[in-house]
């Protein structure tokens, strides 16, 4: 079974060999590292650019007016900052053109805590994502997700940005990816370069095969009748792990578990089925909580659901710090965890209508 990191190079590989990918590029992206998370080992494509944020956002417009199809990498989130007016305007420029020219470009870049990164590596970006007007953004939080986003965001013709959980990077799939080998092992000693030297080295792909997740689609991962719970990334697994537990321990405490997999587009459709059927609405998510998307949709659930619900409806965020902490101490308090989760999910499964 794959790792979530092993899917995005496996998602990119299928893109340079049957969509066009023509640059697969950032810092420390090409050989011999192949990207900090090792994303990007193997790949015929890739190719390290300079430790300039906006240069590469630049690069990456300028390849795709030429015509190519490019895949860039900011090596973390933190450093998009660096870069938020090339961002907007990558934003908007197919909708200056009134469609006239695409602008195909997919910007990956790891999110969020969970690694212990401390003050420059434990951001959180999909809130401030949101607001870029233009893009398509996405956060996988499964491994067979990962390779059916990356492979959508390459086929799209508007700028996406890939939001890769840090925390989940090397979390395996229970479900294969199509053409993935069944044994994991095998499938390490095929595409994970080797320790030390790899002057060498040459990956042995799978035989892989396309397949979408379709930006703006949920998947609902638990079913249940006590509330609605909304989330993504880092946050998604515990949130189910959340809802296994409260489901053996309390009869009739069963959730429906969404994960939103993409930022934007989202898909309301579904949320709006769950909120209507349960009346009883938590979002979870660690980004910071003053101007939260998860507020976002908050606002949506009550202008849309006002009636449908039973109790208020209660978002579950990271803490408005200026920055998380290296000991975990620090990183523990400073964003939701199984415990907070599980209490969140409990209270409003239990608050009386």
């Amino acid at each position: 079974m794959a790792t979530l990191v092993q899917a995005v190079r496996m998602a990119l590989h299928y893109g340079e060999t049957h969509l066009g990918v023509t640059d697969v590029f950032g810092e420390d992206v090409g050989p011999p590292l192949g990207g900090v998370f090792t994303a990007t080992q193997g790949l015929k494509t890739a190719w390290n650019s300079p430790l300039d944020e906006r240069g590469i956002l630049g690069t990456a417009m300028g390849i795709a007016y030429a015509g190519g199809r490019p895949v860039c990498e900011i090596q973390f989130c933190d450093y998009a900052f660096n870069s938020i007016d090339m961002l907007k305007l990558a934003g908007n420029q197919r909708w200056a053109s009134a469609g006239g020219y695409d602008m195909p470009i997919v910007v990956m870049t790891p999110n969020g805590a969970g690694i212990r990164g401390s003050l420059y590596h434990s951001h959180s970006f999909e809130s401030w994502a949101s607001r870029l007007a233009g893009w398509k953004v996405v956060m996988p939080s499964n491994a067979l997700d990962a390779y059916g986003l990356v492979i959508a965001a390459i086929k799209d013709p508007n700028p996406v940005l890939v939001l890769l959980p840090k925390a989940l990077l090397r979390a395996k799939c229970d479900r294969l990816l199509p053409g993935e080998p069944a044994d994991s092992e095998d499938l390490c000693r095929m595409i994970d370069a080797p320790i030390g030297n790899r002057s060498d080295w040459e990956p042995q792909w799978p035989d892989l095969e396309e397949y979408i997740v379709p930006i703006g689609s949920a998947d609902l991962v638990r079913e249940g009748t006590a509330a609605t719970v909304l989330s993504y990334g880092r946050t998604l697994p515990l949130c189910v792990q959340a809802a296994d537990e409260l489901a053996r321990e309390t009869p009739g405490y069963t959730f429906d578990v969404i994960d939103l997999r993409s930022i934007f587009p989202y898909d309301w459709e579904r949320i709006s089925a769950s909120v209507v059927k349960t009346g009883r609405v938590l979002i979870v998510n660690e980004d910071t909580e003053v101007t939260n998307f998860g507020e976002h949709l908050l606002r949506r659930v009550v202008d849309e659901h006002f009636y449908d619900l039973s109790v208020r409806p209660r978002t579950l965020m990271g803490k408005h710090l200026p920055g998380i902490g290296m000991h975990q101490t620090y990183e523990s308090n400073s964003v939701p965890q199984l415990g907070n989760i599980r209490d969140a999910m409990r209270e409003i499964a239990s608050e009386p209508a």
